[in-house]
């Protein structure tokens, strides 16, 4: 299966399946790991205080309703999904994640999860049959409405956090494209997560219906 997989870097889940075999004709199934970026519902079946089951999470999804996505509306997931033509992928502690639902991949992200010296293994991906796997570096974690709401005092963004960004971002590039030359072709594809951040908070207009608008 030629199975697409968005792990989010810098709080990735440490979480590893097997992925099945399948005919190339057959749809590819969309895999999931990482934080509350892209945690679409795991936490809403977690003991934790990490939750977005309220207003104003959600206003802006179809529905309006919240439902454990960290975002206004639809998160990046769903969107890549919108582009393969397939449904959302359910997150893997939904109920409802069996049968065919199966076959569309599943969705292991949960906020608050932290980087652990093991999470170096989700790189065995490619031994299980994953194909392409877009790692994304930090974003603009200096920006977020958190640090802003308690560090910053003329509205900056935290100096030291983005210069922590500025830092991880190309090493994690290089370290894919040394990871892809290994295994002699690009599996392995990296992210600018905090350019796209960046554009998404100065040119919003040029995103229309598709801003994701993060409100930890």
């Amino acid at each position: 299966m030629d199975a697409l997989l968005v792990i989010s870097f810098f709080l990735a889940a440490a979480l590893l399946f097997a992925i099945p075999a399948a005919s190339a004709a057959a749809p590819r199934a969309f895999f999931v790991f990482g934080d509350s970026l892209v945690d679409n519902g795991n936490n809403n079946y977690l003991m934790t205080t990490a939750r977005a089951d309220a207003p104003p999470y959600g206003i802006d999804f179809p529905t309006h309703m919240p439902t454990g996505r960290f975002s206004n509306g639809l998160n990046i997931p769903d969107i890549i999904s919108e582009h393969l033509g397939s449904e959302p992928a359910l997150p893997y502690l939904s109920p409802d994640l069996r049968g065919d639902k199966l076959l569309v991949g599943a969705n292991f992200a949960s906020a608050g999860v932290g980087i652990l010296n093991d999470t170096g293994i989700q790189f065995r991906l490619y031994e299980l049959g994953a194909r392409r796997v877009v790692v994304t570096g930090t974003g603009m974690i200096g920006c977020v409405p958190a640090e802003l709401a308690m560090h910053s005092i003329d509205g900056e963004c935290a100096r030291d956090l983005t210069e922590a960004a500025d830092l991880f971002n190309p090493q994690l590039a290089r370290m894919l494209g040394e990871l892809n030359a290994e295994i002699g072709r690009d599996v392995f594809i990296s992210a600018n997560t905090n350019r796209v951040s960046f554009d998404f908070m100065f040119n919003p207009q040029d995103y229309g219906k598709y801003t994701v608008a993060i409100i930890q």
